[in-house]
């Protein structure tokens, strides 16, 4: 099992809004990052955790646990012309862009990034690297029972 910390703009997709998903199932649409898609893409597996972080708001931090739900498929969005995320290069017969759909499992005592800083078992966790923008990272099994059983 592998583990991921997964962003999301809370006005576009929040843990509320996930849990309230039907099946409690969202596809991760949207993401136009290489290295991100090549872990959806590549890396992730139906039933690996996720950290449902909050992004690009007031206080950014995880809100919620998931889980992969699916594999990956191709984006649809890329393919909609209406869509801010379509992908005029892309086609249904070589598509440029993959997601996957994440089951939302509950929502969890808010944790701050600035809280994640402040434990020493976090400290070489990817998301918290200066300069990281990427918006699907990798979560160490350490630091996934940290969080778990430490923080939550």
């Amino acid at each position: 099992m592998n583990y991921w910390l997964m962003k999301s703009e809370p006005e576009e997709c929040s843990i509320d809004d996930a849990l309230a998903a039907p099946g409690e199932v969202t596809p991760w649409t949207g993401v136009r990052n290489y290295q991100a898609r090549n872990i959806m893409r590549d890396s992730m597996r139906i039933g690996d955790g996720v950290l449902f972080y909050h992004s690009s708001c007031a206080e950014p931090g995880i809100a919620g646990l998931a889980e992969i739900a699916s594999a990956p498929f191709a984006d649809p969005s890329q393919f909609d012309r209406r869509s801010v995320y379509y992908d005029p290069k892309s086609t249904p017969a070589a598509p440029r862009w993959f997601c996957v759909e994440v089951r939302a499992l509950r929502k969890i005592r808010f944790i701050p990034i600035s809280e994640l800083h402040r434990h020493k078992a976090l400290k070489n966790m990817v998301t918290l690297r200066p300069g990281n923008r990427l918006s699907i990272t990798p979560v160490s099994t350490a630091e996934w029972e940290f969080i778990c059983g430490k923080l939550l």
